[in-house]
């Protein structure tokens, strides 16, 4: 035995795994205590850092597996969504950086080419990996990829709800190309997975479910077990290959006998494997498999590598999000999705909306109340987006699509031709998924479509991937459009309110930050389509932020003023249109500074300073916002001050522009 078995007097195994290589002289007893010990290895290191733990989990026994039977790198094994891919890390030889786990300069919350020559794609967003796999089974049949052998792409936890996985499940199965589908299946994404492929799946065993069956539905699971068994055996495949082409070549009744055999098979497969419609894509299916038996996922892997040397295979495997740590399990909203820093003995406390995302909550709750027209969509976030508590008033009208974002959108867009008042809640970052339906389907009609998008600017943890610092800038120079963008938590409400009467015209866009809410008084907010000054100057310096950022321009004009320079601060509200007035009185300054959490390049900063200089061209400008590169993972006021976008940095500016 290697190094890894030496572990079983006494000493932790975690601490002897390295690389993959470790992991297979171990028994599986051994491996059982190894997955126990990595279970509490991340849980303590999440608890410490924050992160993605539900789903991680469930996928330990999985990854083992995996990196046991498939030989990583020269066999690329593909994660989607990646924050699936906590335990991948640690036995590839991270295991001593989980404790700067997704912090400024440590290890990224999901697969970095950076970090390791395990990780082929930095994938954080859904529904991807199908498409990866495919390009890379090209490349390695067209001898470009080196000695690469197995195409392994893991999907799961909510993105087989993504219509790009079909697509790419359509192109390979007509391809043929040789590559090993695994379907981590654990009825999940951030809430519970809305899809067919899922709700009909078995569920793991256990005595109190066996108990609770009926004879039929036992009788129904066991052939169900033992047709995969017998489908993933190799030996099986070959005998049925010859049936098939000896009743192919029957005389006369050839064909018929043929088709014949196809038919029984197809249903018994409807009845007893509801997801075989991988196989009328093209893709063989094998499951369900229990994806917490090592030893039985162990043999579909190895039978899978055979049985792929005819086109694509899928093996299903069931897992528990959450599984082993109690408060994961517990909770029924999300099995701790993501969590922040937490106690590991109590587990983290109940996840609730705060800041925007809760004055979000707030606003549309009562404005339904009295609009019967106002429906809410979400694409598998009803909890981060704040549509639990209008879920739970108003069932029958809200709508939670799964993992499908342009979906949503073009779904939205129907609704409100039918009358509706659609509310589509997603984050920033991921409404750039669906540009097209925004532009083409809801913009190009006018449809009162009501877009607010969360975690927008600079996020924070979750990388460049998660920084919703597209938005104002694409959705701008749609036409027709109007971004909206609240300093506080009174403004969201207020342009909530306003949304429903501006999207008589067409789609209207609300944008807001993660974190903590600014909270002011009722008459320090404004309405409409209008900007509102929120301090004075003297015709010196004149300031122009955007959402979150009017709160730190105010404080670097605070700072500015104890130095004895005035400086005039206008809250922007409407990123677009702009409001003329506003536009008016900057030109009459001597320095006009914008500051914005998005882009700068095309960003509002540069439309401002547009319609600035046809007015002055003389004026000077500073535009202030986030430079076109990916940004790392840091804590956003971290961020913010690197890049100038804080106090420090606007009162610096405009210290080295000023007059």
């Amino acid at each position: 035995m290697g190094a890894a078995s030496d572990s079983v007097d006494g000493a932790m195994a975690l601490e002897f795994i390295h690389q993959p290589a470790d992991l297979r002289p171990l028994t599986y007893p051994e491996l059982d205590d190894l997955a126990g010990e990595i279970r509490d290895f991340v849980v303590r290191a999440v608890a410490d850092t924050g992160g993605h733990l539900g789903s991680n989990l469930g996928a330990v026994e999985l990854t083992l597996a995996l990196h046991r039977v498939f030989e990583s790198p020269r066999d690329a094994v593909l994660w989607d969504t990646g924050h699936q891919a906590y335990i991948h890390k640690i036995v590839t030889g991270r295991q001593q950086q989980f404790d700067q786990l997704r912090q400024a300069n440590g290890l990224s919350g999901y697969p970095s080419r950076e970090e390791s020559k395990h990780d082929f794609v930095e994938n954080s967003h859904a529904s991807t990996i199908l498409s990866y796999a495919y390009g890379l089974a090209v490349a390695r049949d067209a001898g470009t990829a080196g000695d690469r052998r197995h195409i392994v792409a893991v999907i799961g936890d909510g993105s087989m709800t993504g219509g790009m996985a079909y697509e790419a499940l359509n192109n390979l199965g007509h391809s043929k190309q040789r590559v090993i589908v695994v379907l981590n299946d654990n009825g999940r994404s951030y809430a519970p997975t809305i899809s067919n492929l899922t709700a009909s799946t078995l569920a793991l065993p256990d005595a109190e479910a066996a108990e609770a069956h009926s004879l039929p539905e036992r009788i129904t699971e066991r052939l169900s077990h033992t047709l995969t068994n017998i489908r993933l055996n190799p030996v099986y495949v070959r005998r049925q290959r010859k049936i098939e082409r000896m009743l192919r070549e029957l005389p006369v009744v050839g064909p018929q006998a043929e088709k014949g055999m196809e038919a029984f098979k197809a249903a018994v497969r409807e009845f007893l494997q509801p997801p075989s419609f991988f196989e009328a894509l093209g893709v063989r299916y094998v499951g369900p498999i229990d994806g917490h038996n090592i030893e039985e996922l162990e043999r579909a892997f190895a039978n899978a590598i055979e049985l792929s040397a005819e086109g694509p295979i899928c093996v299903h495997v069931v897992t528990q999000k959450g599984r082993g740590y109690s408060p994961a399990e517990d909770d029924d909203e999300k099995h701790l999705h993501d969590t922040p820093v937490f106690d590991p003995a109590i587990g983290p406390p109940k996840a609730i909306p705060t800041g925007y995302t809760q004055a979000f909550a707030d606003a549309i709750v009562k404005e339904a109340e009295v609009d019967r027209r106002i429906v809410a969509i979400t694409a598998a976030m009803p909890g981060p987006t704040g549509l639990i508590p209008f879920e739970a008033r108003f069932p029958d009208r809200f709508f939670d699509v799964g993992i499908a974002e342009q979906h949503a959108v073009t779904g939205a867009a129907g609704m409100a031709m039918g009358g509706l008042r659609p509310v589509v809640a997603l984050y920033s970052t991921f409404l750039s998924r669906a540009w097209d339906q925004v532009v083409y389907d809801v913009a190009l009609h006018r449809l009162p479509v009501i877009l607010c998008l969360d975690r927008a600017g600079i996020t924070g943890d979750d990388g460049p991937s998660h920084h919703g610092v597209y938005d104002m800038a694409l959705l701008s120079k749609v036409p027709g459009m109007r971004v909206l963008a609240p300093s506080s938590a009174q403004e969201l409400s207020v342009m909530l309110h306003d949304a429903l009467t501006l999207a008589d015209d067409g789609p209207v866009v609300i944008r807001y930050p993660k974190g903590a809410a600014t909270q002011v008084g009722e008459l320090e907010v404004g309405s409409g389509l209008h900007a509102r000054r929120t301090m004075p100057g003297d015709g010196t310096v004149c300031v122009l932020a955007i959402g979150k950022m009017v709160a730190i321009a105010e404080k670097a004009a605070e700072q500015l003023a104890a130095e004895g320079r005035s400086v005039c601060v206008w809250d922007v509200r409407s990123c677009a249109p702009l409001d003329p007035d506003m536009i008016a009185d900057a030109a009459r300054h001597a320095l006009v500074v914008t500051v914005e959490d998005g882009i700068r390049d095309g960003g509002i900063g540069m439309t401002i300073a547009d319609q600035v200089h046809a007015i002055d061209a003389k004026v000077p400008i500073a535009v202030l916002g986030v430079p076109t590169r990916f940004i790392p993972q840091a804590k956003p006021d971290r961020i913010l001050a690197q890049l100038g976008l804080d106090a420090a940095g606007i009162a610096a500016t405009i210290r080295a522009w000023a007059p």
